[in-house]
């Protein structure tokens, strides 16, 4: 905590010079020494899974008398569940190949060069990020697997979790060798320290990746002087199409909305094939129902269920984060994919179907980052794509798309090896 003399901004700015140093350091280090670090910080983790849990009981009770919803509650809760999950997913990333020094290509030229495009670290990463205690790991531990250090800003509702595991990564790592200012996270709810990150923090900040819900993100990427790393939001879709098999149907729609309502995967407006509406919906309905899902439909929907809530232009529109799904009846393929396109927010999409054309068709066609042929939208996580675990879904197109692992916090440089060319 800084003294009462030190300026916000001086605070932030001394942050950035320790993460620079940290960073110039590690880009040096082995891959051995990186993956000792990230082991030392998941040792860590478990040793002080009790202060961790203790810190996070204050943050769900301040939540609690915030009034915030059930959603936010289930993203900001720890368990020794979740704990053991946040370790193990460091230990995950941690036998995860080294991407730092890894050659991407190699060629020769004309010339007698011999050139080769190798991965090195973008340098300091800045996260800021909402209610989810875990992304303090998984950020850090991305960040440390490829050589970058992290400056971490977390929501004021849960600063006392983030605290309690920062310090539990920075023991781990100076256990081990590894510079403690790798992994720093700005320690006061003051807002302005998120807008001193979004300058850059005098040159030291090299790109910032937002991580929570639609203002957050709009704001950061509006006011980010630094290159951005982020999606707006999750509105995800899944179509089921005339060949898709009801079991499957069922199983997969039941899934990718109650699994877990509050995460970014979660499906949120299910469109349904016109010639087997009337047949598939009331079997789609009946388990959601039976569970406190809330359905709201378009009018061809309700005249199959007519106690469902109409849908509005807005429910097409809403990233619910709630155990509240919106469904519309559509025309075939060609239906899903308009709607999809107008509505969607390039997160993830869901074709449920037999038909194996029909499949490579939205698989092609749909502009999303994560596209999916009978499989629960729940599976938009980097844990779930071998990346042990990943900062964010990136929906745009420049530099990441899809999960952020440690591979995508790399960019490159050439490397050139001659043998005493000049040129004419």
């Amino acid at each position: 905590m800084r003294s009462s003399e030190t300026s916000l901004a001086d605070t932030m700015l001394e942050m950035g010079q320790r993460a620079r140093a940290a960073s110039s350091r590690l880009s040096q280090l082995t891959a051995d020494s990186r993956t000792k670090g990230l082991n030392a910080m998941a040792d860590a983790l478990e040793t002080s899974s009790e202060d961790i849990l203790k810190s996070n009981a204050r943050d769900m009770e301040g939540a609690r008398q915030k009034g915030l919803s059930e959603a936010m509650l289930d993203r900001l809760l720890l368990t020794p569940d979740r704990m053991r999950a946040m370790s193990d997913a460091v230990r995950k990333i941690a036998n995860l190949p080294d991407p730092v020094g890894e050659t991407i290509a190699n060629w020769q030229v004309p010339s007698g060069l011999d050139i080769s495009r190798v991965r090195t670290p973008l340098g300091v990463i800045g996260i800021v990020y909402e209610s989810r205690p875990n992304v303090t790991a998984d950020a850090s531990a991305l960040c440390l697997r490829s050589g970058n250090a992290a400056i971490l800003r977390a929501g004021s509702e849960s600063l006392n979790s983030a605290l309690a595991i920062a310090t539990a990564l920075r023991s781990g790592l100076k256990g081990a060798g590894l510079p403690a200012d790798a992994i720093q996270l700005v320690d006061t709810r003051e807002r302005e320290a998120v807008g001193h990150m979004l300058s850059g923090l005098g040159g030291n900040l090299d790109v910032i990746v937002p991580r929570g819900g639609k203002g957050l993100v709009a704001r950061v990427q509006q006011d980010a002087r630094i290159p951005v790393i982020g999606h707006l939001e999750g509105l995800c879709h899944a179509y089921v199409d005339a060949d898709a098999d009801p079991e499957k149907a069922v199983n997969l729609v039941y899934n990718a909305k109650l699994r877990r309502t509050g995460v970014c995967g979660a499906l949120e407006t299910l469109l349904i094939n016109s010639s087997v509406a009337s047949k598939l919906l009331p079997a789609i309905a009946a388990p959601l129902r039976d569970s406190g899902c809330e359905l709201r439909g378009d009018a061809a929907a309700r005249k199959i269920l007519p106690d469902m809530e109409a849908a509005t232009e807005e429910d097409w529109r809403t990233e619910y984060l709630a155990p509240i799904l919106s469904i519309k009846i559509v025309d075939g393929l060609d239906g899903a994919l308009a709607h999809i396109s107008n509505y969607g927010t390039g997160h993830t999409e869901l074709i449920i179907t037999e038909n194996g054309s029909t499949a490579e068709r939205f698989l092609r066609e749909v502009d999303s980052s994560i596209v999916l042929h009978n499989a629960s939208t729940q599976f938009a996580d980097g844990g779930e794509f071998g990346m042990g675990a990943e900062i964010g879904i990136a929906t745009g197109r420049i530099h990441a798309r899809g999960p952020v692992g440690a591979e995508q916090l790399t960019t490159f440089k050439y490397v050139v090896r001659g043998h005493g060319e000049t040129r004419p």
